[in-house]
């Protein structure tokens, strides 16, 4: 066998990852048995012979069988001579590298993933990386390139240079700390090694199972799928199948990346046979007719649908159609690798310390957006909306780079803002409930980005206030998302206040629920409302099937406010707590009050509007507002009240006490206009003496007495829709 390290090859690789997808052991686990468990007879000092690296393998990817030539190759890739010489004159690995290899793959940081590749690679263990060894790494990258489908003829100079760019110190050889510098700053070495195989177009279609209202013919077979029949649809490229024809599919065409120099910057059609749903050829404007047989051509990217015949006559390139302005073409991200050398010095003016290092696809792709575009970055929660959150996420795969669509259950949303981190001008889409719209407003507010996108929320929850207080709507019902989109690109940045909330308990012997926010984007309440959705959250947790539907949830709120307006749990609130507005007491004597509302949007429960509307000025819309200028922090004047109109930008929040649960549900269906208008400022304190129901943005807790400050944050650049054709809707917006 081999006695060389590290030379595992890229497709080997691959099936590995896969393996370990499916597997729950951990390394530690294996490691038990070998050591004092029933594995224990195949260990030999801190080496395994072949047989036992087999069982090894079998137990960690918990399968009856590896392949034997996935299992010899791993083998070979861990053999060394200098493991033979302090155990056994036989074929054996040393146990500990096994392990160490396996643990960094589990979710090992990047640094100890290069260090071992250091390792790996530097096989006289002389702590430096020789022109012999740095070789071979060189050509375990090609290797790799190969695998990704690049243009490896154009590479290996590239490497070269890369690698010499490396050497530092100019030694001639690549030490540690040279490694680990060259990983945390310009080049994707795992990635360029094979530890990393997101890059990997491998021409797989995703499929999905489609029922289909038209006839339609299978792409492969070309006879009729059948009218009203269940097929499969690629959410890629609109490849149409039998469930029996999947398996003999030709592979998917879409590459979502160039993988040579002369791919960047030019954008080519990409067309697939079928597909032609409109039934009208766009070049010349004749029918297809659909309902014959498999005819016509799409195109994956500018969704062009024309005549085999009309093929000659469509030029080369593709301008990505009506969408453009949104679409990050393949044209234009690349293996960073292949930029040039004057653009690698550049970039490593903006180093990273090892420290901050976080290798991932975003390191090993560049992005060159087209000039003038507005790329947008889509975060799906696929379990938002029902099943509404998972048909989102397909139909963004094909009417966008799939690159550019994250699913949020996978990774959460770091990876997309790091994959777009140094793209100009590109806009955020969070297809979600407010839940989602706040935690990735949360992680963009800690991602010290150099440029800080505005985001446009598709309203997949079930209150959605705060996308309809950006005219996104209450809720997606499957509309045409080719719409949607051409409004976001019409539509304006408004800059969104974001609140600190601190909550001080005081010693006492209760408990308090966890806080579930520390920021307030919507609202914040004490009292009656709270205790409704406090209420209502116990028993969704419960009973989850029974809080499946927009409808059934409002049921069920009137239900708990039904109840709660019989028991008043929150009656004389005043008497347990004091509210200070910037210092100043709010006298709260002469009302009788079962909640207090803390609004930054105009918009609670969903759609509730709690300050309730302002006949504005005739003149200036925004005239009272303005008149109060910057220096007006508080205003608690009942006449000026009336006419002061919410303002998610103004740097201030609206107070307003509740009479009760009756007063809720009234607000709640329309038939009463507004809760009391108590004051309007830039920083509320609240003092509690007993245990209270409160909730943020709808995440409600019980809390134990304390103080609770809150206090203006920052802002967050937000998209709002195009005006509706009526009247305006809430008048900050218009």
């Amino acid at each position: 066998m081999a006695k060389e390290r590290g030379l595992i090859s890229p497709s080997d690789f691959a099936q590995l990852q896969k393996y370990m997808e499916y597997s729950t052991r951990k390394v530690s686990d294996v490691l038990k048995l070998f050591e004092d468990g029933e594995m224990a007879e195949y260990l030999q000092g801190d080496a395994i012979g072949y047989e036992g690296f087999q069982q090894f393998l079998k137990i960690y990817l918990e399968v009856d069988n590896v392949p034997s030539p996935l299992s010899l190759a791993l083998f070979q890739s861990f053999q060394t001579s200098y493991c033979l010489e302090k155990t056994v004159k036989e074929d054996v690995v040393c146990l500990s590298d096994v392990s160490c290899y396996f643990s960094l793959l589990e979710g090992g940081r990047p640094e100890d993933k290069l260090e071992f590749t250091f390792k790996l690679y530097d096989t006289d263990r002389n702590g430096i990386l020789d022109s012999s060894e740095v070789d071979k790494i060189i050509i375990q990258m090609m290797r790799v390139a190969e695998y990704l489908d690049w243009e490896v003829s154009e590479l290996r100079p590239i490497l070269q240079e890369m690698m010499k760019e490396i050497d530092y110190d100019g030694s001639g050889s690549v030490s540690l700390a040279e490694w680990l510098r060259a990983g945390a700053t310009t080049v994707p070495l795992l990635v360029l090694l094979g530890l990393e195989m997101t890059l990997k177009d491998n021409g797989q279609h995703m499929w999905r199972p489609k029922r289909f209202p038209r006839p339609v013919y299978c792409n492969l077979c070309e006879s009729s799928i059948g009218l009203g029949k269940q097929g499969l649809s690629c959410n890629l490229c609109k490849y149409v199948v039998h469930d029996q024809c999947a398996m003999k599919a030709q592979p998917c065409e879409v590459s979502t990346y160039a993988k040579s120099r002369k791919d960047i910057g030019v954008q080519s059609h990409v067309w697939v046979r079928g597909g032609c749903e409109s039934g009208r050829c766009d070049r010349c404007q004749k029918k297809i007719r659909i309902y014959h047989s498999l005819v016509g051509l799409h195109c994956v990217w500018c969704h062009l649908e024309i005549h085999d015949d009309c093929l000659p006559a469509m030029g080369h390139e593709c301008d990505c159609g009506l969408l453009r302005d949104h679409i990050l073409r393949p044209s234009s991200i690349y293996p960073s690798v292949l930029a040039s050398g004057q653009e690698r010095k550049i970039s490593k003016t903006n180093q990273k310390t090892v420290d901050d290092l976080n290798l991932s696809t975003s390191e090993a792709l560049r992005i060159d957006p087209v000039s003038n575009t507005h790329p947008l970055l889509v975060f799906v929660n696929p379990k938002s909306g029902g099943k509404q959150g998972e048909r989102v996420l397909w139909k963004f795969q094909y009417l966008l780079n799939p690159r550019q669509v994250f699913n949020l259950l996978k990774d959460g949303p770091e990876p997309g803002l790091r994959f777009f981190r140094d793209v100009p001008d590109y806009r955020v889409l969070v297809c979600g409930g407010d839940g989602t719209v706040g935690w990735i407003l949360e992680t963009i507010d800690k991602a010290n980005l150099p440029f800080v996108p505005p985001v446009a929320v598709l309203p997949l929850g079930t209150g959605n206030d705060l996308a309809r207080c950006l005219r996104w709507g209450g809720g997606y019902e499957g509309q045409n998302l080719g719409k949607i989109l051409k409004d976001l690109e019409t539509s304006k940045v408004v800059h969104m206040d974001r609140w600190s909330v601190e909550v001080i308990p005081q010693q006492t012997e209760e408990k308090s629920d966890p806080v579930p926010f520390q920021i307030i984007n919507n609202y914040f309440s004490i009292g009656v409302d709270a205790s409704i959705a406090h209420r209502f959250h116990i028993m969704r947790e419960k009973y989850p099937e029974k809080f499946n539907s927009r409808m059934k949830n409002k049921l069920w709120y009137f239900e708990f406010a039904t109840s709660e307006s019989i028991f008043s749990t929150c009656k004389k609130l005043e008497e347990s707590l004091t509210v200070e507005i910037c210092g100043k007491p709010l006298d709260l004597s002469n009302l009788s009050l079962e909640g207090i509302a803390v609004l930054n949007i105009p918009s609670t429960h969903g759609g509730s509007n709690l300050w309730g509307d302002t006949k504005r000025p005739h003149s200036d819309i925004h005239g009272i507002n303005q008149a109060l200028g910057a220096t007006a922090k508080v205003i608690t004047d009942p006449d000026i009240l009336k006419t002061c109109v919410p303002d998610l930008s103004d740097k201030r929040l609206e107070v307003v006490g509740l009479e009760g649960a009756i007063e809720m549900g009234q607000i709640y269906t329309k038939l009463k206009n507004a809760g009391h208008r108590l004051a309007k400022c830039s920083e509320i304190t609240f003092h509690t003496t007993k245990t209270l129901p409160m909730q943020i943005d709808g995440e409600p807790w019980m809390q134990t007495p304390c103080t609770i400050k809150i206090t203006h944050r920052n802002q967050m650049p937000m998209l709002v829709g195009p005006p509706p054709r009526s009247s305006n809707f809430f008048g900050f917006l218009c």
